[in-house]
């Protein structure tokens, strides 16, 4: 039965369960069960989105509260692309250990052998490794630069261009001793994926990944009419322009069938080589408990500690989890429109696994 909420009633916004009953693998009970899940945290957490439950890379159930776009009505959906913010991070991770795989590149070598024309000092000290487990110690110069020429916000560019801009300061720490989720990071990634493949970042996503992997959905473009909202009384669009040299750290739209598909294939099959699935699965920075482009999360399950591949998102108003269980027991997806807590985000994906194991 549609569950409606009082308050959200009195905004004109019902909302509504996700059309997903065609991925009906799931049992009657995990239905249930996600339906009730969804409808508690709806009620007593103010939750508006989408959780989809899978096991082997397929979407055994999902259930939803609220709307992908308020004005439209549009539903969430299982096919509905929603921003899924630095999820992009682990797919990019696993365009580089695709490269390395080909002998085109090396976690460990100091990147100024990919970027000659970059500083030399960071360029010798600095490696793949610590950019993709944002250990680098380079800082964000993003916003004092911005502040200082505000005509640059939002401006594409070349990424060779946004590093010498943006990801070329002194560094504030030693390569590998701390930790700083810093966009610095990732747009020298890009420039690197792009010096040694020649290839432009988004063709070489489709070429590495989302192609091989059957991930339509998975790009940069924003196609589905989904929104993400500041507030719903009145509804209010959360939008902010996103230059292509940031789609490496976090501009990639999904649905929660290719999150689900990406996240088996990656950790569960050999699509990656044994090598290169546990150096996406090797805590490099214990603090943050950070890998390769994620996390990698203890969740109890069942009265057990379960070893989790753990990606979260935050652009704008999307939040997004991925929660892969190790041990291919099975995967969540959580998305969300209206700038939720993210640890809200992650206890909803917590729970979520919980009833899946029963």
């Amino acid at each position: 039965m549609e569950h409606i909420d009082r308050r959200m009633l009195m905004m004109g916004v019902a909302l509504l369960p996700v059309a997903a009953r065609a991925a009906a693998s799931g049992n009657a009970a995990e239905r249930a069960g996600l339906d009730a899940l969804v409808r508690k945290w709806a009620d007593e957490q103010g939750f508006r989105g989408l959780i989809a439950l899978g096991r082997k890379g397929e979407v055994t159930v999902g259930s939803a509260q609220g709307l992908a776009n308020v004005e439209t009505r549009l539903p969430f959906g299982l096919d509905l692309p929603m921003a899924i913010a630095s999820i992009s991070k682990r797919i990019t991770a696993v365009v580089a250990m695709r490269l390395a795989e080909r002998g085109q590149l090396s976690l460990d070598t100091p990147i100024g052998r990919y970027l000659p024309d970059y500083r030399s000092d960071n360029g010798a000290k600095v490696t793949l490794r610590h950019l993709l487990s944002n250990s680098s110690g380079i800082p964000n110069q993003f916003g004092a630069v911005v502040r200082a020429r505000p005509e640059l916000f939002g401006k594409d560019m070349p990424t060779r261009e946004a590093v010498s801009l943006f990801a070329s300061g002194d560094p504030v720490f030693a390569p590998g001793t701390r930790f700083d989720y810093a966009l610095t990071n990732w747009i020298l990634v890009q420039a690197i994926l792009e010096t040694v493949s020649g290839a432009r970042f988004p063709d070489l996503v489709r070429a590495l990944v989302t192609t091989p992997l059957r991930l339509p959905a998975t790009r940069l473009e924003h196609l589905s009419g989904s929104q993400s909202y500041r507030t719903l009384d009145p509804p209010t669009v959360w939008t902010s322009p996103a230059a292509d040299y940031l789609a490496a750290g976090g501009g990639f739209y999904g649905t929660a069938r290719d999150l689900m598909r990406f996240a088996h294939r990656v950790y569960s099959t050999s699509f990656l080589t044994p090598g290169s699935r546990r150096a996406l699965t090797m805590i490099e920075v214990a603090s943050d408990h950070y890998a390769l482009g994620g996390r990698v999360r203890e969740v109890t399950i069942a009265g057990k500690s379960v070893r989790c591949a753990w990606d979260t998102g935050n652009r704008e108003g999307y939040r997004s989890v991925l929660g892969h269980r190790l041990d291919g027991e099975g995967t969540v997806v959580v998305l969300n429109n209206t700038g939720y807590s993210q640890r809200t985000m992650d206890e909803v994906a917590e729970a979520a696994l919980r009833l899946q194991a029963g």
